[in-house]
């Protein structure tokens, strides 16, 4: 879940370099905004496939335990 937060401060900073970039005419200000924002999306897509294969890794383990 860290990951998660951690992916959404990532795009949100992304985002403000991304702007702050476009107003100043720094295309490598936006270029840098735009590689956060994904590097954000990245971790959020790994933090909810972690916590899928955790669910599936719960479900076969009770499945084991079942009389």
């Amino acid at each position: 879940m860290a990951d998660k937060a951690k992916g959404k401060m990532e795009q949100a900073k992304g985002k403000a370099k991304e702007v702050a970039g476009k107003a100043t005419g720094n295309e490598r200000m936006q270029a840098e905004g735009k590689t956060d924002q994904l590097k954000g999306k990245v971790r959020e897509a790994a933090d909810k496939a972690e916590e899928q294969a955790r669910g599936i890794k719960d479900s076969l383990r009770d499945r084991r335990q079942e009389p």
